[in-house]
């Protein structure tokens, strides 16, 4: 094998249009889970947080995100964000201002995501699979932040309300934050997915609580945890 097709060996495949070298694959995707965990199981229970890559630091919901996570480390939560700029760099920045863990589970896309500054070094981790990476947020999450975002926001919230729902992983806080964006997909929910269809459970529907405010969704998860003892869910 010369060099040049060991480079090609080590790059994550497409799953369409190309083909794929199956078995080398699964050396690359065990060695992500692996220094995964090796990386996050040293930490304190977490909280992640979630939001679109393109929010500008002058934005509200940029503020929104820095103020949880400042808040949330005062409490001794450590963060997890996905490394990169918007609300993922704003997470990171009020964690490392409230002097608390501030990780970052990286994506190499060919476009918006280099990992912020804010990332303690020792707690970047890059990532090529998407699957792998989001194994990580749920794994080493106390609760699920989530703010305004898009495809990829949606992604990770509607995976972790199912892990819940079908009782996958064990029950923990998922938090909406603002309520002029969050409200219709709520309602969307509730009046054609629930009552219309029947497609999902009532009680489906109090998997998420909606907020509008940093103390808010900062209450939901101390609120959640009160009456436990801090401690890792892994």
């Amino acid at each position: 094998m010369t060099s040049n097709e060991k480079k090609d060996n080590d790059k994550p495949q497409k799953w369409h249009g190309t083909k794929a070298n199956d078995s080398w694959a699964i050396f690359k995707i065990m060695s992500e889970f692996v220094e995964g965990f090796e990386t996050l199981s040293k930490n304190r229970p977490c909280v992640s947080i979630f939001g679109s890559a393109r929010t500008k630091p002058d934005h509200y919901a940029y503020g929104m995100a820095e103020e949880i996570a400042f808040k949330l480390s005062k409490k001794g939560y450590g963060i997890i964000t996905g490394g990169g700029p918007g609300i993922m760099e704003a997470g990171n920045k009020g964690a490392q201002r409230g002097g608390g863990i501030s990780v970052g589970l990286n994506i190499e896309l060919p476009f918006e995501q280099m990992p912020n500054k804010y990332i303690d070094p020792e707690k970047l981790i890059n990532f090529d699979y998407f699957f792998v990476r989001k194994v990580m947020f749920v794994k080493y999450a106390q609760g699920f932040i989530v703010l305004p975002g898009g495809f990829g926001t949606f992604d990770e919230l509607f995976e972790s309300i199912t892990l819940i729902q079908t009782e996958k992983i064990t029950p923990f806080p998922i938090v909406l934050v603002d309520k002029s964006f969050w409200t219709p997909m709520l309602d969307w929910l509730k009046n054609t997915v629930l009552k219309e269809h029947e497609n999902i459970s009532p009680e489906d529907m109090d998997l998420m609580t909606l907020v509008d405010t940093p103390d808010e969704a900062v209450q939901v998860i101390t609120d959640f945890y009160s009456k436990f003892s801090h401690k890792p869910n892994f």
